[in-house]
């Protein structure tokens, strides 16, 4: 069976989930290449500016966080960040690309990359209760469970040698 036929018998839901890993890959290209861009001095000067224009008080809790943050901000730290989302970014489009294009070792890449993030996940879930972290959890546990019945059906379906 050629890689044009396998293709075609590729369940939709690898695409749509090829699709949100290359998302992924792109969200986090953006942020880190705009914060590597913005350089420390302009984070923190733009993070002050917008402390100020929401009235925040200087010395109130989420303020002085966030001040604490950003006086650890430096240009060296950014463009350690900056590298490290291109690597995820590279890593989240390998991923894209191999489930886009059928290759049964990204199912298994996607299955262990979803499946790391689910203990911190729920974690989250039972410590803040944030609609996001519920939203983070169901749509990982989405995937992984997606990611761990096609590769059931791939290997039910394998023709014994």
């Amino acid at each position: 069976m050629n890689h044009q036929t396998i293709q075609s018998h590729q369940p939709k839901g690898l695409r749509a989930i090829a699709m949100l890993e290359a998302g992924k890959g792109l969200l986090a290209l953006i942020v880190g290449l705009a914060l590597h861009e913005l350089g420390g001095m302009e984070i923190q000067a733009l993070c002050e500016q917008m402390l100020r224009h929401l009235r925040l008080n200087p010395a109130g809790e989420i303020p002085s966080v966030i001040h604490k943050a950003l006086t650890s901000v430096d240009d060296r730290n950014l463009t350690i960040f900056a590298l490290g989302t291109l690597l995820y970014a590279i890593v989240r489009f390998i991923e894209a690309y191999g489930l886009w294009r059928a290759f049964g070792w990204t199912e298994w890449f996607a299955l262990a990359s979803g499946a790391i993030y689910l203990p911190f996940e729920v974690y989250e879930v039972f410590t803040t209760g944030k609609t996001l972290a519920y939203l983070a959890l169901v749509m990982n546990l989405l995937v992984v469970g997606y990611m761990a019945l096609i590769i059931q059906k791939r290997y039910r379906n394998k023709p014994s040698a």
